[in-house]
């Protein structure tokens, strides 16, 4: 999950680090995280020699080791015994700690080398929100929610300890030895530009970071790659090919239905790509104006810079093929073609 710029923190009470086995050799991490409707994040042990490969991290904020540090104990593990680090993207629920653990570990870190969305954004602030109240003020969002958006972001942090740049680019044919057999890489951008899977094909098991999650929840970080969208569709096609029965999901339990879960992201996918097309119904739209028929809400300050992005990254699809065109003006608007 993207970081969920402005909200609250949950009003419930957090949850502490849990770490539980899986399969021999194989720890599910469950990582709190301070966000609503996202309670926690799972970072996965696989034992390799007489250590083990971690892949990602959990958010960094006051505490976030101690929560990790709690779950390798509950598995008999310490953060010294991690000799390779792994992140499927950089999320800051995925990469958020990599740089602390990279110190206390001495191990090295593998990450897809289009990481800018997250690293060149942690490194300049004030470039990354400028950018973002340009892309919602040409959405159509008015000057009063954009002026208290921007009043609540500055100072906030990323979620991340630090900018660690890999050691390794993670790229399709990249093979990581655990005890479990050799994972393979697989490149499956949409969610993220950085985003990879997993895949250890004897046992068929996928670590699916946030491409495929136990319940459908679509995310794309618009504006980074041409595409978010198809690419993400695209990524499905990659996913399904594996034939993986049992999936790792950043969030959430294990799940065995792999393909069921494909079918159903690329289903919810085109409905909502048939909504924006239907939306459009004869006149030049904002995006603003688009979202109520996607989501059947306007949008809000919890969810606006999510649904946003996701309408935005719908709509790019859809000039790529032709089906709408934008109309340049103070705000942008969105027709038929």
């Amino acid at each position: 999950m993207a970081h969920v710029a402005g909200a609250a923190v949950n009003a419930r009470r957090r949850e502490l680090g849990r770490g539980e086995r899986v399969l021999p050799g194989l720890w599910r991490l469950r990582l709190p995280l301070p966000w609503p409707g996202v309670p926690h994040c799972n970072a996965w042990a696989v034992a390799a020699g007489d250590g083990v490969v971690l892949f990602d991290t959990g958010m960094h904020e006051p505490g976030s080791l101690a929560h990790l540090e709690r779950a390798l104990d509950q598995v008999r593990l310490r953060l010294e015994h991690v000799r390779l680090l792994v992140c499927t993207h950089a999320h800051s629920d995925h990469y958020g700690q990599a740089a602390t653990i990279v110190e206390r570990a001495g191990c090295e870190l593998w990450m897809h080398p289009n990481h800018g969305h997250m690293t060149a954004a942690a490194q300049d602030p004030e470039a990354w929100l400028a950018r973002r109240l340009e892309v919602a003020r040409q959405s159509g969002v008015p000057e009063e929610p954009l002026r208290r958006y921007a009043e609540e972001r500055r100072g906030q942090g990323f979620g991340v300890a630090a900018i660690v740049e890999p050691d390794r680019d993670l790229l399709t044919g990249v093979t990581i030895p655990t005890d479990l057999g050799e994972w393979t890489v697989h490149e499956t951008p949409g969610h993220a530009p950085s985003h990879v899977c997993l895949h250890q094909p004897q046992r068929r098991l996928l670590i699916s970071g946030d491409h495929l999650l136990g319940r459908v929840s679509l995310y794309y970080d618009y504006g980074w790659t041409p595409d978010p969208a198809g690419e993400f569709l695209h990524s499905l096609d990659v996913v399904e090919a594996l034939d993986a029965r049992l999936c790792l999901p950043g969030h959430g339990r294990p799940f065995a239905d792999v393909a069921g879960h494909v079918a159903a992201n690329r289903a919810l996918v085109r409905e909502r790509l048939a909504a924006v097309e239907g939306a459009l119904d004869g006149r030049p739209r904002t995006a603003v104006e688009i979202v109520p028929a996607v989501y059947g809400e306007p949008l809000s300050p919890l969810t606006g810079s999510w649904r946003l992005s996701e309408t935005l990254c719908y709509l790019v699809h859809l000039e790529r093929r032709g089906v709408v065109r934008r109309r340049e003006g103070e705000p942008l608007r969105w027709e038929p073609r």
